[in-house]
Parts: structure tokens; C-alpha cells; sequence
């Protein structure tokens, strides 16, 4: 018996059905190579919606800075279509009047080229998403109730968004008298 090892510790009991604890010189198993592959392909597949959002947001941010300048700009080319009105009357051949022309048909291809475009014309009907009705008229033949007679201030999209909403006249009906006010005007003529 002095030949036998004598063990260091008492060996650990073991429970029906579970797996030995692995010893030190067991690694863990290496992932099988198709497992690597997949995580690459999702790695990639992540990093490229990131990329996709961040230039979303980065045009978004863009958009919406280019749409505060040209907000502010707005002013500015009201104050100049109101000058171009004021000197209509010189003839096509003035100079103050040839430059105003090429002015205003700058400030149309900027507009255009940034994606700005008038909300409301003359004549079409009144949308209380794209303006703000600011008095009434008498519907004519050209513009029939509910539709716009004038424009006090345009407003402009940007972007299929609202840069800046129309003030506008709407036509409209009157109403019809009602019993009380046609008895109050029958009242009033039977007076003396």
C-alpha cells in the first residue's frame, strides 16, 4: 500500500445525470467557422444602417438649417417684390427697372434650385393646413365661395414642409338672415 498515491483531497461527489466540472487542462470548444461568419454578416449588416442613419440625420440637420436661413430671407425678398410693384410703371427699357427683372428672376431660379415654392394663388381654394384666413369677401364669378380673393402675405413649402404659412382673403357667402334679424328689420321699418 505505500505504492498507491495518496490523493490530495477527497474527490467531489457526484450527482446523478450532471456532467463533470471541466478540468484545467479542457479549453472551451472553438466556435464552428460558419458561427464567425454569421456574426460578420450581422456586424456588417449594423454598420451599414448606422451609416444609412447617420446621413439621414445629417441631411435632416441640413434641411432644417437651410430651412431657418431661408426663412429669415423671406423678409428680404417680400421687401423687394413690394419695390418691383412700386416702379412697375417706368418703362420695360429703364435701367432701375431692367435690374429689378433680373433681380426678381435670380431670386425665382434660387427658389427653385433650394425647393421653395409659393403655398397659394389667386383663385384656389382655401386649405387651413397651408394658411390663415385673415378677412372675408364677396364671392364673384372668378372666385367662388371658399376660394382665395387675395393674398395679404404668401407662404411657402420647403421640402413638402411648411416654411412659412399664407395669410390670405377667402370668399364667402353671406349668410342668409335669420327669423330674429328679419324681424328686427321689420321692426325697425314699422317704426315711425
Amino acid at each position: 500500500m505505500p505504492d498507491e498515491p495518496i490523493p490530495d483531497s477527497e474527490p467531489e461527489p457526484t450527482v446523478p445525470g450532471a456532467e463533470p466540472p471541466p478540468s484545467s487542462s479542457q479549453a472551451a470548444p472553438a466556435p464552428p467557422p460558419e458561427d464567425w461568419e454569421s456574426r460578420f454578416k450581422y456586424l456588417l449588416a449594423d454598420f451599414e444602417n448606422f451609416r444609412r442613419r447617420t446621413d439621414r440625420e445629417r441631411e435632416s440637420v441640413s434641411r432644417q438649417a437651410r430651412g431657418a436661413m431661408l426663412r429669415e430671407l423671406l423678409p428680404i425678398l417680400e421687401g423687394f417684390r413690394s419695390a418691383s410693384l412700386a416702379i412697375s410703371h417706368l418703362p420695360a427699357g429703364h435701367p432701375v427697372r431692367q435690374g429689378f427683372d433680373l433681380l426678381d428672376r435670380e431670386w425665382s431660379k434660387f427658389l427653385k434650385h433650394e425647393g421653395v415654392e409659393p403655398v397659394v394663388l389667386v383663385g384656389q381654394p382655401f386649405r387651413a393646413e397651408e394658411a390663415e384666413a385673415v378677412g372675408e369677401a364677396v364671392p364673384t364669378e372668378g372666385t367662388p365661395a371658399g376660394s382665395v380673393t387675395e393674398v395679404v402675405q404668401q407662404g411657402y413649402r420647403y421640402f413638402g414642409g411648411l416654411l412659412r404659412p399664407a395669410k390670405v382673403i377667402v370668399a364667402r357667402a353671406p349668410a342668409p338672415p335669420t327669423e330674429s334679424a328679419a324681424e328686427a328689420t321689420a321692426t325697425k321699418e314699422g317704426s315711425p
